[in-house]
């Protein structure tokens, strides 16, 4: 029976959740994730964390912060000033917006706040700060 190796091409069906149980993504309602092992798309300590296992073979990865999003940077915050926004711009506690910054990149933001003059952004990822864990079912090296 073949296992994975670095350089494979393989097809996983996972949950991820937080360590209260909260689940923040999964693939077991729709299709099957595929990724090459190694490749850098995806978080390096998932992609090292499916080397070895077999077809049908489930594990469970945990990825602390550091390895996943790292730490919430209280710097990422900031206050955007309504003044500034397109005159329809009206966003809502929660929602996530896509932001360009001086350089052109795009940054997603998430509204946290908002008062008569400004907007309070959040730049951090959402899953900063958090260890995360992977439930992992391997279905094919292709």
């Amino acid at each position: 029976m073949a296992n994975v190796k670095e350089g494979n091409t393989v097809r996983v069906h996972y949950t991820g959740k937080l360590e209260d149980g909260t689940v923040f993504d999964t693939s077991e309602d729709g299709a099957s994730m595929e990724f090459k092992v190694g490749s850098g798309d995806l978080l390096k300590a998932f992609e090292q964390g499916v080397i070895g296992m077999s077809i049908g073979e489930k594990k469970t990865i945990k990825i602390p912060m550091e390895e996943a999003y790292g730490p919430r940077k209280d710097e990422m915050v900031f206050e955007f000033e309504k003044a500034r926004a397109p005159e329809d711009f009206d966003a809502e506690i929660g929602q996530e917006l896509q932001m360009y910054r001086a350089d052109g990149k795009p940054v997603n933001i998430t509204v946290i706040a908002k008062s008569e003059k400004s907007y309070t952004m959040d730049c951090n990822h959402a899953l900063a700060g958090k260890d995360l864990i992977f439930d992992v079912r391997l279905e094919e090296i292709l």
